[in-house]
């Protein structure tokens, strides 16, 4: 398995460009306000969160909720920050 580092777009223009935006989603537990808590979890690492564009929908059952939101980051260590910030929470499960 190849270090996502070392992992280069098949063509010119592919993949990753940094700074730019990006959309994340965070899936967790209904009851605990993720439509709010996963900006203001983005912001608190400082990251510029485009509020239009957050996006929440429940699970069938109700149970769960996924949160999506775009925001923009200047380097891949600020994307991979958010990522690790909002996988701390315990409300929140895994994100994509």
């Amino acid at each position: 398995m190849q270090d996502i580092d070392s992992i280069k777009a098949q063509q010119e223009g592919q993949g990753f460009q940094f700074p730019g935006e990006f959309e994340i989603t965070a899936m967790g537990n209904a009851s605990a306000d993720l439509a709010t808590r996963v900006p203001a979890i983005l912001e608190g690492i400082g990251l510029h969160v485009l509020h239009e564009t957050v996006k929440h929908r429940n699970s069938r059952e109700g149970n769960f909720l996924s949160v999506t939101v775009s925001f923009r980051c200047e380097n891949r260590e600020q994307y991979d920050l958010a990522h690790a910030s909002l996988r701390e929470d315990p409300d929140i499960r895994f994100t994509l």
